[in-house]
């Protein structure tokens, strides 16, 4: 405002240097006091404003003129810290916030951290408690760029080894808030990971990522990623530096796989034969059927050390089973089966793997990571389909009478394929370079998933896809009780297990009917197959979710219950 004065110390001012709240020459210019003497806040009512309801008459609006001028007529002026009239505190309406106040929550360490984690990143980021620090920094904080690091090295071990994303979001998250990083929010996708962390909120966020260019299945390593992250999360009395980290990490990349190339060799031989019997071979069968499976194996190897894609790689693994079956056609043996030989030999090769854990992702809302790999489900299995369907049309040109009605198991031999489903699960877990100590308990297992199976469809009449379905969510059941039980990953306890519920005969007689012109008979053939491997994934992610109900979730105290997404209802 412009410093007041008298008439002769005015002078002309022009339009761009008069202010508009300037009172023109010769009007009175009002007597401002100075806000040293009476300073205001903006928070402070104007003159003549009661907040007291008792100064105006009656409960109607507070009087803007004082005391006793509050009539009807008076004009009136109510503040927004005024109770409106009718308001009762006995009739309040309820609050946001209960009285007894937001439950807080508290992440019992008695819990295994991947539910603890699995906890916390489907709590809303308002409601999560703060980090409690286990491993000890310096007093300058946490080496940020270092801790991100480590958290991606790990996440794609884990990622690499076939873990779903959410139980890699679970890792990377627990490694984060264990070295006191609690504004950290990681992202998984197929191929790519990141995590962002933001030290406060008027801070710049610090973001990295790293990309997962080649997966392998060795479970072995996976078991050993789990236990550093336990050791980094929950163990307070053993101190994990970030160095101490970065080195067992490094030990865990440089360590071999715990079975030789041959042993896998004769595993997949193994496979191949169990599974031909589990479909009415004999020993004959057994054995041409391992044959076909190890050299496949082989030529499998060799596509890879020539650097061919996996897509031909499954495409030469299933040529070899195909034309031993074939070959077997076309000598007129009648004591062998040959479709024993090719589904034994689709056993070892069709992707049970990748298919739960596309289906698991999809089930817990990462629909890019299920999409993704439900695409390389499909190109694994094309390969597969083209190898076994250019030996068949190579049969048939050959004269080979391929029957598509041979598909009949006989139900006369129970235990013989008991035994033998158990001989394949335990192939399947070699394969998969699991530890030596879970081997006996994933085998167990498959037994128990035949069993039931068989026990339903062919005992109980009823539907195989049904039956498969109960069978793989006792797997997903059991597999989840073992995990627990050992502090590590579900997947070596269940992965193997799935094998004898593989579809590989419905395969193999809807290839059959392709490559007979029998389109129809061949497509429905394929698409039970398709079910029964949609429902092996469904069971196992069921079994999984029914088996944290019996456990104790952390969580809000009072028992709440583990939140999950909130759908849309399809709108």
């Amino acid at each position: 405002m412009a410093e007041q004065g008298g008439p002769e110390d005015q002078k002309p001012q022009s339009d761009e240097a008069r202010s508009a709240f300037v009172p023109p020459p010769g009007v009175e210019q009002p007597t401002i006091p100075s806000e040293d003497d009476h300073p205001t806040s903006e928070f402070a009512l104007p003159a003549g404003l009661h907040t007291d309801p008792s100064a105006s008459s009656g409960s109607g609006p507070v009087s803007a003129s004082g005391p006793g001028s509050g009539g009807p007529g008076s004009d009136t002026l109510t503040s927004a810290f005024v109770p409106p009239s009718g308001y009762s505190v006995q009739h309040q309406p309820p609050a946001f916030t209960p009285a007894h106040g937001i439950p807080m929550v508290r992440l019992t360490k008695e819990a295994p951290w991947q539910d603890r984690m699995r906890t916390m990143l489907r709590m809303p980021v308002t409601e999560r408690p703060a980090p409690e620090s286990v491993q000890r920094t310096d007093d300058s904080g946490p080496a940020v760029p270092r801790v991100l690091d480590l958290t991606l090295r790990i996440g794609e071990l884990l990622l690499a080894g076939g873990e779903g994303a959410e139980d890699v979001e679970a890792a990377m998250f627990a490694v984060t808030r264990s070295y006191g990083l609690d504004r950290s929010e990681p992202t998984v996708t197929f191929t790519l990971l990141s995590i962002s962390y933001q030290p406060s909120l008027v801070d710049d966020p610090v973001t990295a990522s790293r990309t997962v260019r080649r997966r392998g299945t060795d479970y072995t390593r996976l078991a050993a990623v789990f236990r550093l992250i336990d050791d980094i999360t929950t163990t307070e009395h053993v101190e994990v530096s970030l160095e101490e980290a970065y080195r067992r990490l490094a030990e865990i990349r440089r360590n071999r796989h715990p079975y030789p190339g041959w042993v896998l060799t004769a595993a997949a031989g193994l496979l191949a034969g169990s599974a031909s019997v589990l479909v009415g071979g004999g020993v004959l069968v057994f054995l041409v059927a391992a044959a076909g499976a190890m050299l496949g194996d082989r030529l499998a190897w060799l596509c890879a050390g020539r650097g061919l894609p996996e897509f031909y790689q499954f495409m030469a693994a299933a040529m070899p089973p195909a034309a031993m079956g074939i070959a077997l056609t076309l000598t007129h043996s009648t004591d062998v089966r040959p479709s024993a030989v090719i589904t034994g030999g689709l056993f070892a090769l069709l992707p049970g793997r990748a298919l739960v854990a596309g289906v698991q992702d999809g089930l817990t809302g990462y629909y890019i990571t299920a999409g993704a790999r439900l695409l390389e489900v499909m190109y694994f299995f094309i390969g597969i389909v083209a190898g076994v369907l250019l030996m068949l049309y190579l049969g048939v040109q050959l004269g080979a009478e391929l029957n598509p009605e041979a598909r009949f198991v006989p139900n006369d031999r129970p235990v013989l394929q008991i035994l033998a489903s158990m001989a394949l699960t335990l192939a399947f877990a070699i394969l998969l370079q699991q530890e030596r100590s879970t081997v006996l308990a994933v085998t167990l297992n498959g037994g128990v998933a035949w069993v039931i199976y068989g026990a339903m469809a062919r005992e109980g009449g009823f539907s195989p896809v049904a039956a498969t379905a109960v069978a793989a969510g006792l797997v997903g059941l059991f597999g989840q009780l073992f995990s627990r039980y050992r502090y590590t990953s579900s997947l070596p306890y269940i992965t193997a297990a799935i094998g004898p519920l593989l579809p590989g005969s419905a395969t193999y007689f809807g290839l059959l009917g392709v490559a007979q012109n029998e389109v129809d008979t061949g497509l429905t053939s394929l698409f039970t197959a398709v079910a029964t491997a949609l429902a092996i994934a469904i069971g196992v992610n069921l079994g999984s979710e029914i088996s944290r109900l019996f456990m104790r979730v952390p969580g809000a105290v009072g028992g709440a219950s583990r939140r999950a997404a909130k759908r849309t209802r399809g709108f």
